[in-house]
């Protein structure tokens, strides 16, 4: 067993990052400009132009890759000299990098006119600037440049006397302003996936990984607590349906798990906040997430949600399973046992049972993946903050950053849960051992 589940992991890394290049590619690839569709349809091609450098858009895909998987701040410190730190700024979810000097005061700076302004983080948060011309580094051509850190997070280098113009995001407004003093060339600095920093979202400007962490945990309690209700409840449901195949209860719970499974789950949802929440005015329609305690302090926010995905998952886990004790019931050493005498209890707890959970648990496994990130419907028609609605505006947005972090979230999901089954079915069938 230990041997297979080390096998199995080396399968799964050599997966993920397999899948890993798929993603990049197709994110990277996909039709429309991400500098583009951020600046605007009547942005002007020097505004794209500043942009894209600013975004790191303009250097070689493989170099691009490697800096989202295993980072950039290695390469960029190559180039600074100097060793550079990440950190969170006090009560806000915004982190900032700084290069460090050797007694440790971290420093950053920016360009005006022809001087460089060096700014330094002071113990109480503050900052302190001043010009710092001494580290311009002239070549024998008579140009001076330096490469440092901006504030805006990237490892940059500028060139003295340059008005290089560039387009920022106003702070306290939504639209794009104009600068001077940029530099000419840009290393957007990021820890990397590996590292637990797949970068910026190029749509709030917030990092990916922060956000996606909430959105994964909203989705885990909400999905939870669906696989809690819906998993024993179909199974058991499904057992006695395929014990009692043809009787009255099998007809009943075939006819009703069929309506459940064919109502589309927008349709499901809508009918739920028609009557609770419109009607009986009993359950609220909407999740509103004031907070991150929302959820504990009002639980009835999931119960409609919950309930949705309990109809949807209840009917097709239901049939799944009915079928597959219809099948082991029929099979020839059922058969046996019958004739030779033994109790049907007996026969169905010790021969029939196991067998008979084969394919749902598959089933079930492969439905902790969509529970968590296929929800997109139900997560929308609530208003709910998960990790569905996280990838879909994230793909409405061409929010690149978040579409490849909650893409391998779900490739992780994925192969977890398939090596969670293979190990599952050890137990439910003797005859199977892995080597």
């Amino acid at each position: 067993m230990a041997k297979f589940i080390l096998r199995r992991l080396g399968f799964m890394l050599l997966t993920m990052l397999i899948v890993s290049i798929a993603i990049f590619l197709i994110s990277e690839v996909a039709p429309g400009d991400v500098a583009r569709h951020l600046l605007g349809q009547f942005a002007t091609p020097e505004q794209v132009a500043s942009f894209r450098e600013q975004l790191g858009l303009n250097q070689p895909l493989h170099v691009r890759y490697l800096s989202w998987l295993i980072g950039s701040d290695w390469r960029a410190r190559s180039k600074v000299g100097m060793p550079l730190r990440r950190i969170k700024r006090p009560k806000t979810d915004f982190y900032e990098w700084w290069a460090q000097e050797p007694d440790g005061t971290l420093i950053c700076w920016k360009l005006d006119g022809e001087d460089l302004i060096a700014r330094r983080l002071q113990p109480d948060g503050t900052t302190v600037e001043s010009v710092d011309n001494g580290r311009w580094q002239t070549d024998e051509d008579g140009v001076s440049t330096f490469w440092g850190v901006d504030n805006l997070n990237h490892a940059v280098m500028w060139v003295k006397g340059g008005d290089t113009t560039f387009w920022m995001k106003s702070k306290g407004a939504g639209w794009w302003v104009e600068q001077k003093g940029g530099a000419v060339k840009y290393i957007p600095l990021l820890r990397g996936l590996l590292r637990g920093d797949p970068g910026e979202s190029t749509q709030t400007r917030q990092p990916v990984a922060d956000t996606i962490v909430r959105r994964v945990r909203n989705s885990a309690i909400l999905a939870g607590i669906a696989f809690i209700i819906v998993m024993p409840l179909a199974l058991v449901l499904g057992l006695i349906a395929g014990i009692n195949e043809g009787k009255a209860i099998d007809r009943i719970l075939s006819i009703s798990s069929l309506v459940t499974t064919a109502t589309p789950n927008f349709a499901t949802g809508v009918f739920l906040i028609l009557i609770f929440a419109y009607w009986l005015q009993v359950l609220p329609g909407a999740t509103v997430f004031a907070s991150d305690r929302a959820i504990l302090e009002n639980p009835k926010m999931l119960i409609l949600p919950v309930a949705t995905l309990t109809l949807i998952e209840l009917g097709y886990v239901l049939r799944i399973t009915r079928a597959s004790m219809v099948e082991v019931m029929s099979s020839g050493y059922i058969r046996t046992a019958i004739l030779k005498g033994l109790p049907y209890r007996h026969i169905v707890i010790k021969h029939a049972l196991r067998n008979a959970l084969m394919a749902p648990i598959t089933v079930i496994m492969l439905h902790v993946n969509w529970l968590m990130g296929g929800i997109v419907v139900v997560e929308a028609i609530f208003g709910f903050p998960g990790l569905g609605t996280y990838l879909l505006t994230a793909a409405m947005y061409k929010d690149v950053f978040a579409i490849e972090a909650g893409a391998m979230v779900m490739v992780i999901l994925a192969v977890g849960t398939q090596l969670v089954a293979d190990i599952i079915y050890t137990f439910l069938n003797p005859r199977i051992r892995y080597g």
